[in-house]
Formats: C-alpha cells, structure tokens, sequence
C-alpha cells in the first residue's frame, strides 16, 4: 500500500514539475498536457502507448514545422514591407534552419526536458531543434494557431529570436543543405564544372548541379566554385522547401538505394554459401 502511495505521489509531483516547467517556458500553462509530454519523448526511448504502438515526437515535429514556417513567414512579411520575395525566403530560411532551432532550444532549456538515449553525439545533434518544432505541434494542437503566434511573438520580445539579426547575417546555404539531408539519411554532391562566360572571356565562371539522391534539384552559376555551389544549394532548399512530391520522390530514390545496397551487400554471402553446398 505503502509502495502504491509512493507512486502515485511520485507521478504527480512529476506531473506537476512539467506543469510549472512549461508555464515558465510558455508564458500560460497548458490545456492538454499529453501533447507536451510526447513532444519530449525521443524515439531513441521506444516509448509505448497502452495499446503497445510506439510513440514519439516525430508526428508533432513535422506539425511543428509546417506551423514555424507559416507565423514565420506571417511575421516577416508584415516586418518587411518592402522587401523582396527573395530577401524574405532567405531570411526565413536563416531563422528556421536546424542550427538555429537547436541554439534556440538550448536557451529555452528544452534539453533538459528531452527523454532520449544517449549513443551517439552526432546522432542526436538536432534532437534540441526536433524539440521545439514538436513543442510548436503541441502548442498549435493545445490551444491553436493565434497562441502560437503570441508565444514565437513572447521569444522575439525576450531576444531569443531576432529577425534583423538574422536578415543581416551572411547564409551558408551548402550547411542548410548538408543539415537537411543528413536529418532525412540522404546522400548529396555537388558537379562543378568550370565554363566560358561568353560576356566576359576573360573571366573564370563555374557552374554547379546540386544533386540529392542522384537527382538534380538545384543549379548555380558564380564566378568562384564556392559562389556557385552557394547558389545551387539556396534553389535546392527553396525546391525543397516548397516541392511536396519532390520530397516523396527523393524518399523513393533513397530507399531503393537503401534496398539495392542491401541486395549488393547479402549476395556475395549467398554466393559463398551455394559454394559451399555445392562442395
């Protein structure tokens, strides 16, 4: 009876630390605190649900970043009157890439609350950046889509989140790119070729195809291989970003790489073992 008090009292007083801990995060305390807890819950836990379905963050992480990307884009073209469709693209794209999110996180404190297994350092580099689009998920399901905006609007007042900041800072585009195809397990190059500018003879110029998966989705022309290759990667996110069925395709193409390396890898196995019976 003893041990059965125990943790009851152990479950609440752990209810009650997420409560306060979010409410000091937030700035309001939550309606449903379920969808909070799983967008803590790493899949490296192999959590499950009464019915014995794995449960974690992923689903609320993709919510998330849909919903980023929208008040994102809301605050900065209302910031930004006069600005260009390519300055704005560029600059949401500086504010939402993974490095931020994860210095972000790290502010917020979110590592602490993450339930993961630690087993490799490079594996969980964006488990902070996973967080708070997760954490994005929870709030637009919990109370909606005008509370999330006040509460990415509460980290801008509170200088964790600093668009002009980020408009002025010069963009690694190959980093945002290298970033997204490792999150997604996929492989990428670059072709660069060195080409005559017809304008100016004189003058080396370079052109690069970005290709992920074997699949040309980004070109770049500059007059310095860094230049075009910056170039390529920018189109290739801004595609990404906005192609869906790219996306799946790219998906596609990786998993059957995936399933042709695993034939290419059993069937020497198998060659050796029809030896063997054959012997």
């Amino acid at each position: 009876m003893k041990s059965f008090l125990y943790m009851i009292k152990f479950f609440f007083h752990r209810k009650e630390e997420l409560y306060f801990s979010l409410k000091k995060i937030l700035g309001f305390y939550p309606h449903h605190i379920e969808y909070y807890k799983l967008a803590f819950i790493h899949k490296s836990v192999s959590e499950r649900d009464k019915h014995g379905r794995l449960i974690n963050n992923e689903r609320l992480e993709y919510l998330g970043d849909a919903i980023i990307e929208a008040i994102v884009s809301d605050i900065l073209y209302k910031k930004y009157t006069n600005a260009y469709e390519g300055f704005l693209t560029t600059t949401r794209s500086k504010l939402v890439q993974r490095s931020s999110l994860n210095k972000l996180s790290t502010k917020l404190g979110l590592d602490k609350l993450v339930q993961y297994i630690r087993y490799s350092d490079t594996h969980h580099s964006h488990i902070g950046g996973n967080a708070f689009e997760a954490l994005m998920g929870a709030i637009y399901l919990d109370q909606g889509y005008e509370r999330s905006m006040w509460f990415f609007k509460r980290l801008m007042d509170q200088g964790y989140i600093r668009p002009d900041v980020a408009a002025k800072k010069e963009q690694n585009f190959k980093s945002v790119l290298l970033e997204w195809c490792q999150k997604q397990k996929m492989e990428m190059r670059f072709d660069t070729t060195e080409i005559q500018d017809t304008s100016n003879p004189s003058e080396p110029c370079f052109f690069t195809l970005a290709l992920v998966e074997d699949k040309v989705i980004g070109r770049g022309k500059g007059f310095s291989k860094k230049e075009s290759q910056q170039r390529a990667a920018n189109k290739s996110m801004e595609l990404l970003r906005h192609a869906p069925e790219l996306r799946k395709a790219l998906e596609r193409r990786r998993l059957t790489r995936l399933a042709i390396s695993d034939t290419l890898h059993f069937f020497p196995i198998f060659e050796k073992y029809s030896q063997e019976m054959d012997e």
